[in-house]
Protein backbone atom coordinates (compact mmCIF):
# COMPACT_ATOMS: atom_id res chain seq x y z
CA UNK A 1 0.00 0.00 0.00
CA UNK A 2 1.40 3.61 -0.65
CA UNK A 3 0.14 6.22 1.73
CA UNK A 4 0.74 9.63 1.73
CA UNK A 5 -0.11 12.82 3.95
CA UNK A 6 -3.37 14.77 3.89
CA UNK A 7 -2.52 18.42 4.59
CA UNK A 8 -5.91 19.55 6.83
CA UNK A 9 -4.19 18.71 10.32
CA UNK A 10 -1.68 20.79 8.80
CA UNK A 11 -3.53 24.37 8.87
CA UNK A 12 -2.46 26.16 11.19
CA UNK A 13 1.04 25.68 10.02
CA UNK A 14 3.61 27.61 7.33
CA UNK A 15 3.98 25.26 4.07
CA UNK A 16 7.76 24.92 5.20
CA UNK A 17 6.49 23.01 7.88
CA UNK A 18 4.64 21.03 6.22
CA UNK A 19 7.16 19.74 4.17
CA UNK A 20 9.28 19.44 7.57
CA UNK A 21 6.97 17.24 8.89
CA UNK A 22 6.47 14.94 6.27
CA UNK A 23 9.88 14.83 5.87
CA UNK A 24 10.59 13.52 9.40
CA UNK A 25 8.49 10.79 8.95
CA UNK A 26 9.48 10.08 5.84
CA UNK A 27 6.86 10.56 3.36
CA UNK A 28 7.32 11.52 0.00
CA UNK A 29 3.32 12.40 -1.20
CA UNK A 30 1.95 15.80 0.71
CA UNK A 31 -1.62 17.65 -0.33
CA UNK A 32 -2.08 20.48 -0.63
CA UNK A 33 -4.90 23.13 -0.05
CA UNK A 34 -5.95 25.82 -2.35
CA UNK A 35 -8.26 28.83 -1.85
CA UNK A 36 -8.31 31.74 0.81
CA UNK A 37 -9.94 30.30 3.20
CA UNK A 38 -6.72 29.70 5.73
CA UNK A 39 -3.20 31.06 6.52
CA UNK A 40 -1.77 27.33 5.45
CA UNK A 41 -3.81 27.52 1.72
CA UNK A 42 -1.96 28.12 -1.34
CA UNK A 43 -4.46 31.81 -2.16
CA UNK A 44 -6.21 31.51 -5.92
CA UNK A 45 -4.27 33.84 -8.32
CA UNK A 46 -0.71 33.35 -6.94
CA UNK A 47 1.76 34.36 -9.27
CA UNK A 48 3.56 31.37 -10.68
CA UNK A 49 6.60 32.35 -9.73
CA UNK A 50 6.11 32.19 -5.83
CA UNK A 51 4.28 28.67 -7.27
CA UNK A 52 7.65 27.43 -8.66
CA UNK A 53 9.10 28.23 -5.63
CA UNK A 54 6.91 26.46 -3.41
CA UNK A 55 7.09 22.80 -5.77
CA UNK A 56 10.98 23.56 -5.92
CA UNK A 57 11.20 23.79 -2.18
CA UNK A 58 8.78 20.53 -1.78
CA UNK A 59 11.01 18.92 -4.70
CA UNK A 60 14.27 19.49 -2.55
CA UNK A 61 12.98 17.37 0.03
CA UNK A 62 11.91 15.04 -2.70
CA UNK A 63 7.89 15.38 -2.05
CA UNK A 64 5.91 15.18 -4.59
CA UNK A 65 2.30 17.67 -4.39
CA UNK A 66 -0.71 15.19 -6.81
CA UNK A 67 -3.49 15.89 -4.44
CA UNK A 68 -4.86 19.35 -4.10
CA UNK A 69 -8.10 20.10 -2.26
CA UNK A 70 -10.96 23.00 -2.67
CA UNK A 71 -13.29 23.89 -0.89
CA UNK A 72 -16.69 24.31 -2.74
CA UNK A 73 -20.81 24.07 -2.47
CA UNK A 74 -22.71 22.84 -5.46
CA UNK A 75 -26.00 22.82 -3.34
CA UNK A 76 -25.97 26.92 -2.77
CA UNK A 77 -30.02 27.57 -3.82
CA UNK A 78 -29.13 31.71 -4.93
CA UNK A 79 -28.22 31.40 -8.45
CA UNK A 80 -25.75 34.21 -8.29
CA UNK A 81 -23.95 32.22 -5.03
CA UNK A 82 -23.67 29.23 -7.12
CA UNK A 83 -22.53 30.81 -10.32
CA UNK A 84 -20.03 32.69 -8.67
CA UNK A 85 -19.04 29.34 -6.98
CA UNK A 86 -18.46 27.56 -10.19
CA UNK A 87 -16.32 30.49 -10.64
CA UNK A 88 -14.34 30.24 -7.67
CA UNK A 89 -13.54 26.10 -8.41
CA UNK A 90 -12.56 27.08 -12.13
CA UNK A 91 -9.59 29.33 -10.99
CA UNK A 92 -8.64 26.79 -8.13
CA UNK A 93 -8.63 24.30 -11.02
CA UNK A 94 -6.71 26.98 -13.16
CA UNK A 95 -3.90 27.35 -10.08
CA UNK A 96 -4.28 23.27 -9.06
CA UNK A 97 -2.85 22.91 -12.82
CA UNK A 98 0.21 25.02 -12.24
CA UNK A 99 1.24 22.74 -9.22
CA UNK A 100 0.73 20.05 -12.07
CA UNK A 101 -1.32 17.93 -9.68
CA UNK A 102 -2.92 14.66 -10.93
CA UNK A 103 -6.45 14.40 -8.54
CA UNK A 104 -8.46 17.79 -7.26
CA UNK A 105 -10.95 17.02 -4.35
CA UNK A 106 -14.07 19.02 -4.53
CA UNK A 107 -17.55 18.52 -2.43
CA UNK A 108 -21.04 17.89 -3.75
CA UNK A 109 -22.15 20.27 -1.24
CA UNK A 110 -23.55 20.40 2.25
CA UNK A 111 -27.19 20.92 1.63
CA UNK A 112 -28.67 17.95 4.04
CA UNK A 113 -29.68 15.03 1.30
CA UNK A 114 -33.33 14.94 2.92
CA UNK A 115 -33.80 18.63 1.28
CA UNK A 116 -32.45 17.72 -1.81
CA UNK A 117 -34.52 18.11 -4.86
CA UNK A 118 -34.61 17.12 -8.35
CA UNK A 119 -33.46 20.63 -9.33
CA UNK A 120 -30.44 21.15 -6.55
CA UNK A 121 -29.41 17.11 -7.95
CA UNK A 122 -28.76 18.28 -11.51
CA UNK A 123 -27.80 21.38 -10.48
CA UNK A 124 -24.63 19.90 -9.11
CA UNK A 125 -24.48 17.18 -11.80
CA UNK A 126 -24.20 20.19 -14.23
CA UNK A 127 -21.81 21.97 -11.94
CA UNK A 128 -19.29 18.47 -11.56
CA UNK A 129 -19.62 18.38 -15.48
CA UNK A 130 -18.48 21.79 -16.30
CA UNK A 131 -15.38 21.65 -13.70
CA UNK A 132 -14.79 18.26 -15.64
CA UNK A 133 -14.24 19.76 -18.40
CA UNK A 134 -12.04 21.84 -17.55
CA UNK A 135 -9.75 19.30 -15.88
CA UNK A 136 -9.86 16.91 -18.80
CA UNK A 137 -7.56 20.17 -20.70
CA UNK A 138 -5.13 19.56 -18.16
CA UNK A 139 -5.51 16.15 -17.28
CA UNK A 140 -6.36 16.44 -14.02
CA UNK A 141 -9.34 14.23 -12.48
CA UNK A 142 -11.94 15.03 -10.07
CA UNK A 143 -12.41 13.69 -6.44
CA UNK A 144 -15.96 13.77 -4.43
CA UNK A 145 -14.87 13.49 -0.92
CA UNK A 146 -17.48 11.48 0.85
CA UNK A 147 -18.42 14.38 3.85
CA UNK A 148 -21.59 15.41 5.53
CA UNK A 149 -22.67 18.61 7.00
CA UNK A 150 -20.36 19.13 9.80
CA UNK A 151 -21.46 21.84 12.86
CA UNK A 152 -18.84 22.34 15.46
CA UNK A 153 -19.93 23.61 18.75
CA UNK A 154 -18.23 23.85 21.80
CA UNK A 155 -15.58 21.68 19.95
CA UNK A 156 -17.78 19.04 19.49
CA UNK A 157 -18.53 18.24 15.78
CA UNK A 158 -22.31 17.17 14.95
CA UNK A 159 -22.47 15.25 11.07
CA UNK A 160 -25.54 15.48 8.92
CA UNK A 161 -26.37 13.37 6.05
CA UNK A 162 -25.69 15.20 2.28
CA UNK A 163 -25.83 13.58 -1.41
CA UNK A 164 -22.35 12.11 -0.97
CA UNK A 165 -22.93 10.51 2.11
CA UNK A 166 -26.24 8.97 1.03
CA UNK A 167 -26.37 5.77 -0.21
CA UNK A 168 -29.40 6.25 -2.35
CA UNK A 169 -27.71 9.57 -3.39
CA UNK A 170 -24.50 7.93 -4.45
CA UNK A 171 -26.18 5.46 -6.65
CA UNK A 172 -27.48 8.60 -8.64
CA UNK A 173 -24.36 10.16 -8.70
CA UNK A 174 -22.41 6.70 -10.36
CA UNK A 175 -24.75 6.51 -13.12
CA UNK A 176 -24.76 10.61 -13.61
CA UNK A 177 -21.64 11.84 -13.18
CA UNK A 178 -18.63 12.04 -16.00
CA UNK A 179 -16.07 9.39 -16.14
CA UNK A 180 -13.29 11.85 -15.13
CA UNK A 181 -14.67 11.91 -11.93
CA UNK A 182 -15.00 9.79 -8.78
CA UNK A 183 -14.67 9.69 -5.44
CA UNK A 184 -12.69 10.43 -2.61
CA UNK A 185 -13.75 7.66 0.04
CA UNK A 186 -13.14 8.93 3.65
CA UNK A 187 -15.27 5.80 5.42
CA UNK A 188 -14.60 7.82 8.51
CA UNK A 189 -17.13 10.75 7.56
CA UNK A 190 -19.81 8.02 6.34
CA UNK A 191 -19.44 6.61 9.87
CA UNK A 192 -20.02 9.76 11.60
CA UNK A 193 -23.54 9.91 9.94
CA UNK A 194 -24.66 6.42 9.70
CA UNK A 195 -22.59 4.57 12.47
CA UNK A 196 -25.01 1.77 12.42
CA UNK A 197 -23.44 0.87 8.16
CA UNK A 198 -20.70 -0.78 8.59
CA UNK A 199 -20.27 -0.77 4.88
CA UNK A 200 -19.93 2.90 4.52
CA UNK A 201 -21.13 2.81 1.07
CA UNK A 202 -18.27 1.05 0.08
CA UNK A 203 -19.99 -1.35 -2.12
CA UNK A 204 -22.03 1.42 -4.14
CA UNK A 205 -18.54 3.63 -4.92
CA UNK A 206 -15.96 1.04 -4.92
CA UNK A 207 -15.38 0.82 -8.89
CA UNK A 208 -15.29 4.65 -8.80
CA UNK A 209 -12.60 5.28 -5.73
CA UNK A 210 -9.81 7.37 -6.94
CA UNK A 211 -8.85 9.42 -3.98
CA UNK A 212 -8.59 8.35 -0.26
CA UNK A 213 -8.46 9.41 3.33
CA UNK A 214 -7.91 8.02 6.90
CA UNK A 215 -9.07 9.02 9.58
CA UNK A 216 -12.19 7.91 12.23
CA UNK A 217 -14.32 9.75 14.71
CA UNK A 218 -15.05 8.94 18.29
CA UNK A 219 -18.04 9.19 20.05
CA UNK A 220 -18.31 12.54 22.00
CA UNK A 221 -21.02 14.13 24.44
CA UNK A 222 -23.28 12.99 21.31
CA UNK A 223 -21.77 14.05 18.48
CA UNK A 224 -17.92 13.55 17.58
CA UNK A 225 -14.31 14.37 17.69
CA UNK A 226 -11.83 13.80 15.49
CA UNK A 227 -8.89 10.76 15.48
CA UNK A 228 -6.60 8.87 13.88
CA UNK A 229 -7.45 5.12 12.75
CA UNK A 230 -7.03 2.57 15.31
CA UNK A 231 -8.19 5.45 17.91
CA UNK A 232 -11.65 4.87 16.59
CA UNK A 233 -13.52 1.75 16.27
CA UNK A 234 -13.44 1.58 12.29
CA UNK A 235 -12.15 -1.51 11.44
CA UNK A 236 -9.99 -0.67 8.37
CA UNK A 237 -8.76 -3.82 7.77
CA UNK A 238 -12.13 -4.97 6.32
CA UNK A 239 -12.52 -1.84 4.60
CA UNK A 240 -8.74 -2.67 2.94
CA UNK A 241 -9.65 -5.95 2.23
CA UNK A 242 -12.70 -5.11 -0.28
CA UNK A 243 -11.60 -1.93 -1.49
CA UNK A 244 -10.20 -1.68 -5.17
CA UNK A 245 -8.33 1.40 -5.33
CA UNK A 246 -4.44 1.07 -5.82
CA UNK A 247 -3.51 4.51 -5.53
CA UNK A 248 -2.21 6.41 -2.30
CA UNK A 249 -3.85 6.42 0.66
CA UNK A 250 -3.70 9.83 2.96
CA UNK A 251 -3.49 10.11 6.34
CA UNK A 252 -6.07 12.65 7.06
CA UNK A 253 -4.94 13.10 11.03
CA UNK A 254 -7.70 16.49 11.64
CA UNK A 255 -6.52 17.95 15.42
CA UNK A 256 -3.80 20.15 15.19
CA UNK A 257 -2.65 20.35 18.75
CA UNK A 258 -0.90 16.77 18.61
CA UNK A 259 -0.50 16.33 14.81
CA UNK A 260 2.61 14.41 15.09
CA UNK A 261 1.92 11.96 17.64
CA UNK A 262 -1.61 11.58 15.69
CA UNK A 263 0.42 10.65 12.31
CA UNK A 264 2.47 8.39 14.71
CA UNK A 265 -0.27 6.44 15.92
CA UNK A 266 -2.13 6.16 12.36
CA UNK A 267 1.17 4.59 11.34
CA UNK A 268 1.14 1.76 14.21
CA UNK A 269 -2.47 0.97 13.62
CA UNK A 270 -1.21 0.51 9.88
CA UNK A 271 2.02 -2.12 11.46
CA UNK A 272 -0.86 -3.58 13.92
CA UNK A 273 -2.69 -4.72 11.50
CA UNK A 274 -0.47 -5.78 9.10
CA UNK A 275 -0.52 -3.46 6.33
CA UNK A 276 2.77 -3.24 4.34
CA UNK A 277 2.94 0.14 3.00
CA UNK A 278 5.59 2.02 1.22
CA UNK A 279 5.75 6.31 1.76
Amino acid sequence: MKIGLGWWGFRELPFEEHLNICNQFGFKILEIGIGDELPSTFSIGLDETVIGKSMSLASRFGIKLPYATVENDFTLTNLEDHNNMIEHVYNAIEQAALFKVSHIRLFVGFMPAEDITNKIYFQVIDAMKRCSQICREYDISISIETHGRIIHKNGIAFHYNTMSTDPKFLERLMRDLPGNVGFNYDPGNIKAVRPADKTYCLDIINERINYCHLKDWKRKQGGWEAVAIGDGDLDYTRIFEKMKFDGIYLIEYEPVQDLKNGISRSLNYLDNIGVNYIM
